[in-house]
C-alpha cells in the first residue's frame, strides 16, 4: 500500500494533474505540512524480517545467548533455595572483590560486573517465584529477606579463598 500526499494545498491543482497522469488518485487525508514542495510517497506496508536475517551475524549470536540464558535458568531452578542463597552470597562477595580491583586500578574484566549482577538477579527471581508458589506475599517476603540478610555470616568470596589457599601452599613449599 502506498500513500500519496501533496505537501502544500497551494500546489493542489498541479499535484492532481501529476497524479492523474500517473493514473493514481490523490488521497487528500494524507497531506502533511513540510518545507518539501512536491509529492511525498510513503510505503504503508512494512514487512517483518526473520530474526536470522536481521543485522547479519549478530542475529545468530542473540539466539545463542538466549539459549545459554535458558540453560542457566534451568540450572538455577534445579537448585534448592538454600543453595541459591549460598550462591547469591558468594556472587555478592565476588562483586565486592571486582569493585575493590576496580578501585585499586588492577586489571579486571568490566563485563563481569553485568554478568554477576544478572546472575544474582536471576537467582533472586527464582527464589521469589518459589515464594509466590508457597503463597508468601510481598510484605512477608521482604521481612524474610531482611531477616536472611541479617543472618549472613561474612566470609571471603571463593576467589579470595582460592588465592589464600594458593599462598598457604606456596609458603608450605618454601618452608619445607
Amino acid at each position: 500500500m502506498i500513500a500519496l500526499g501533496v505537501s502544500s494545498p497551494s500546489s493542489c491543482s498541479s499535484a492532481h494533474h501529476v497524479l492523474a497522469s500517473l493514473g493514481i488518485s490523490p488521497q487528500l487525508h494524507s497531506w502533511r505540512a513540510s518545507s518539501f514542495r512536491g509529492i511525498r510517497l510513503e510505503a504503508g506496508v512494512r514487512t517483518a524480517t526473520p530474526l536470522s536475517y536481521r543485522s547479519g551475524a549478530s542475529g545468530g549470536r542473540m539466539v545463542v545467548n538466549m539459549a545459554k540464558r535458558e540453560e542457566e535458568m534451568k540450572e538455577i531452578r534445579a537448585k534448592t533455595t538454600e543453595e541459591i542463597n549460598e550462591e547469591v552470597i558468594d556472587l555478592k562477595g565476588e562483586l565486592l572483590m571486582l569493585r575493590l580491583q576496580k578501585s585499586a586500578r588492577n586489571e579486571f574484566k568490566s563485563s563481569e560486573f553485568g554478568r554477576m549482577r544478572k546472575r544474582i538477579a536471576r537467582m533472586l527471581t527464582v527464589k521469589r517465584e518459589r515464594e509466590i508458589e508457597e503463597g508468601i506475599n510481598k510484605r512477608l517476603s521482604r521481612k524474610l529477606d531482611r531477616k536472611w540478610k541479617k543472618s549472613i555470616v561474612v566470609r571471603p568470596p571463593p576467589s579470595l579463598r582460592k588465592k589464600q589457599e594458593e599462598q598457604k601452599a606456596a609458603e608450605a613449599e618454601k618452608s619445607s
